[in-house]
């Protein structure tokens, strides 16, 4: 019996590998997809104003730092769009 389990864990394994990246794949493509959609799309009557970001008091502390470094990370492997790291990127310099 323990000559069976062995094919049957490595198989589900495999599958587990292979759906885990399809998923993290597919959900990048979608997110791609939709970026380029709202590019196309025309801009609406008036955009909003938006309001000016509060001036930083002190430099970015090593969380920021790390936290930006992996969002460039993202940014340059095509998971994030520009759109999605800029706003990214300002919720962490904001916080």
């Amino acid at each position: 019996m323990p000559l069976r389990r062995r094919p049957i864990m490595r198989t589900a394994a495999t599958t587990a590998v292979v759906v885990g990246t399809a998923h993290a794949v597919g959900g990048a493509m979608d997110r791609r997809q939709q970026g380029q959609a709202a590019a196309a799309a025309p801009p609406p009557e008036a955009p909003p104003e938006a309001a000016p970001a509060p001036a930083p008091t002190a430099g970015p502390t090593p969380e920021q730092i790390e936290q930006l470094k992996q969002l460039g990370e993202l940014k340059d492997q095509g998971i994030l769009t520009e759109e999605e790291f800029t706003a990214q990127k300002a919720k962490i310099l904001n916080s």
